[in-house]
């Protein structure tokens, strides 16, 4: 996303960030928005195959604390 933006309650630019997923004890990595509904996978636990994947970026207000979560297109930039 090339556009910060602002809370919707304080009016106020948010910080970009992002939210971690625990996958296992030692390894972390930044959220993922799947198209979809999700489907059981066996061997990896949900199945992602063919479908969209994007990652998730945050925004915090440093005033209020409220998040507020966007999938970009391919290509933009947070």
């Amino acid at each position: 996303m090339t556009n910060q933006p602002n809370c919707p309650a304080c009016r106020v630019a948010m910080d970009a960030g992002y939210t971690i997923d625990h996958v296992s004890h030692s390894s972390l990595r930044q959220e993922q928005w799947v198209e979809g509904m999700p489907e059981k996978s066996f061997w990896t636990g949900l199945n992602t195959k063919d479908r969209d994947v994007r990652p998730i970026v945050t925004f915090r207000c440093p005033r209020c604390g409220m998040l507020a979560s966007f999938a970009p297109d391919k290509g933009a930039s947070a």
